[in-house]
């Protein structure tokens, strides 16, 4: 992501034990052209075009999905579409990260909100569809960016 919210993500994912990752941010291909979004304004669907010329990691051909399973993620990322954005999520990672002892109650107020930044979003698209992308059973909303990006690198 560009400007000031790219470089607050990437200090935040330092913060949290990433590191200064590449990537700042994390859709869903929906097909069409189409993508679906967390931004803080909400969750969007938009053209798949707004990212060209970026570089991008893509999952296609790292999972060996089913057609069943790639319609239910789409599905599922339809559905999210208008889900709104908060920094609570961010304030459930630092929480998480540092072992803080608000940090149970700050995610459960994100997930029953249903609140979502965007790497929360592709996880819970994924899991709405059957198919965990972490064996070690995080909640979506710990997953950064950084984390889809180093399962897709490994």
């Amino acid at each position: 992501m560009d400007g000031h919210v790219g470089r607050l993500i990437r200090v935040g994912q330092w913060l949290n034990g990433d590191g200064f990752a590449d990537y700042e941010h994390a859709f869903v291909h929906v097909g069409g052209g189409e993508l679906v979004e967390a931004q803080p304004g909400g969750a969007e669907l938009r053209p798949l075009s707004v990212y060209d010329r970026r570089s991008a990691l893509w999952s296609s051909g790292r999972y060996d999905l089913t057609v069943a399973q790639r319609a239910a993620i789409v599905a599922a990322a339809r559905g999210y579409v208008g889900v709104g954005y908060s920094v609570a999520d961010y304030f459930a990672l630092a929480a998480h990260r540092f072992r803080l002892p608000v940090g149970p109650l700050i995610k459960n107020y994100v997930a029953s909100s249903r609140h979502m930044i965007c790497s929360q979003l592709v996880d819970q698209c994924y899991l709405d569809a059957g198919v965990h992308l972490f064996s070690d059973g995080r909640w979506p909303g710990y997953v950064t960016p950084a984390d889809l990006a180093g399962l897709l690198r490994s």
